[in-house]
């Protein structure tokens, strides 16, 4: 064998070995429980997916499982009993939506109160379904941060859904403790139900996915629809509580129906992009209980704490480094001294009126002591960190905190001002990342944007396992 013939395939093989696993999760909001049907349509999918071997995610409203129950739809709950079990809130579109209650709290009350108004939902879905969810995600784009913080005590470990509140690299990624499957950009797409057989556009845009996260090392495509799109041309939700809306049951209307014809075209559509995605080489079928084992757990090993500290003392974003990915919130419990946790961050905007360029060493020490000890009794980062009297942002405390690990002195500690750019992460536009016909008209949440920004103290890339799954 020739030189050049030997460094050609070595050339090829360390291309294949390059090309990562593409994972897919197909989830399905199952979610109207007002057009019989769409009961019906649930039960297709799930056996036509079981027949195909592929698991797919279920998310169901809690009054659509108890409504199931009502109607005495053994064969539906055993049909979906066979995918992953997902929770999409307790009732949907009934006003208020979470965004239209989460707006008018902070993040503890509304922690509280979206687990006060949802977890009802969770339990008789547990119920029902014999199992616990596994993953939830919000009505339309009725999102909250506070959610969070609900859902983990809640024993949620994933958010599968879509929207525009926060995305980071059209990937998954952590933030609040979760897994978050949420914004994927290009990686979001799916075959158009309306487009008939004919409809090979979904095909071509899957298998770019497919080649341009394979080629970067791996990666997750997200493909959603709701079971009643193949039975109904118009959603359950919005026939009855657009715009703030709230009928009394006996006055809600049942969408407009598909032909069967029609309904029969719908499904012959999905199953044919299952086939497809199913047949493309490095194509893995996931639910969002696999998510949990083919990405990196919440809490990172410890790194150097001097790369650490020249990074915050620069900027305030999550770090890829040593083969391991933090979080500001990873990097700031490690400077101090803290085991890995997995936290909230602040809750409210930290002041620095902290009147001098430094402080004394001693005065620092102790509240840095402080600022453990608050993360250690309550699981979230403090809003700012005493000195005497007065404070330290929490961006300044850890830039300077960075800084006298980088330049320790016996004396005085020199205040650094932390520079937070994980704000890019997050939307800007109140009324447009909220924008969902429930929604009253207008509808805005600058409030929760606030709060989600907040919150970017925990937020950083998922990161695939080296081991594949498969």
């Amino acid at each position: 064998m020739t030189a050049c013939r030997l460094l050609v395939l070595l050339l090829l093989a360390s291309h294949l070995l390059a090309r990562g696993p593409v994972y897919v999760v197909l989830w399905f909001d199952t979610e109207d429980y007002i057009e019989p049907a769409a009961d019906d349509a649930a039960l297709r999918i799930a056996n036509d997916l079981t027949a195909l071997d592929v698991r797919a995610t279920f998310k169901i409203v809690g009054e659509k499982a108890r409504t199931l129950e009502s109607r005495r739809r053994t064969d539906v709950i055993q049909a979906l009993s066979k995918h992953a079990i997902g929770f999409h809130s307790n009732w949907h579109s009934l006003h208020p939506a979470p965004a239209e209650y989460l707006r008018r709290f902070g993040y503890l009350e509304g922690a509280d109160e979206f687990q006060r108004r949802e977890e009802p939902g969770l339990i008789d879905i547990k119920r029902i379904f014999g199992v616990p969810p596994v993953c939830y995600g919000q009505p339309g784009s009725s999102w909250g941060p506070q959610s969070n913080l609900a859902l983990r005590r809640m024993g949620i470990p994933v958010y599968l859904d879509e929207g525009e509140q926060v995305g980071l690299n059209e990937q998954p990624f952590w933030y609040g403790g979760l897994l978050y499957v949420f914004n994927m950009g290009r990686n979001q797409l799916r075959a158009d139900l309306n487009a008939g057989d004919q409809g090979m556009a979904s095909y071509t845009r899957f298998d770019e996915a497919v080649s341009r996260l394979s080629s970067a090392g791996g990666g997750l495509i997200s493909i959603y629809y709701h079971p009643t799109e193949f039975v109904t041309t118009e959603f359950w939700d919005a026939v009855n509580f657009a715009n703030g809306a709230m009928p009394t049951r006996k006055d809600w209307v049942r969408p407009h129906r598909r032909t069967s014809e029609d309904s029969e075209q719908c499904f012959r559509v999905l199953q044919a992009f299952v086939k497809h995605m199913k047949q493309t080489p490095g194509v893995h079928f996931v639910t969002a209980q696999d998510l949990t084992h083919i990405y990196d757990g919440p809490r990172p090993p410890a790194v150097d704490s001097r790369k650490i500290a020249e990074h915050l003392s620069r900027q305030i974003t999550f770090l890829d480094v040593d083969g391991a990915v933090l979080s500001p919130a990873d990097m700031l419990i490690q400077l101090l001294g803290l085991e890995p946790q997995v936290g909230d961050g602040p809750t409210a905007p930290g002041i620095t009126p902290w009147p001098s360029a430094t402080v004394p060493a001693f005065l620092f020490e102790r509240a840095k002591n402080d600022a453990a000890d608050f993360i250690r009794r309550n699981h979230r980062l403090p809003d700012q960190v005493f000195l005497g009297a007065e404070t330290l942002g929490l961006s300044d405390f850890t830039a300077t905190l960075a800084g006298k690990l980088l330049s320790p002195d016996s004396g005085m500690v020199r205040i650094l001002h932390g520079h937070t750019i994980f704000e890019r992460y997050f939307s800007t536009d109140a009324k447009g990342a909220f924008n969902w016909p429930i929604h009253p008209k207008g509808f805005a949440a600058p409030e929760l944007l606030d709060l989600g920004r907040l919150q970017g103290w925990t937020l950083k890339p998922a990161k695939l396992r080296e081991s594949d799954v498969h």
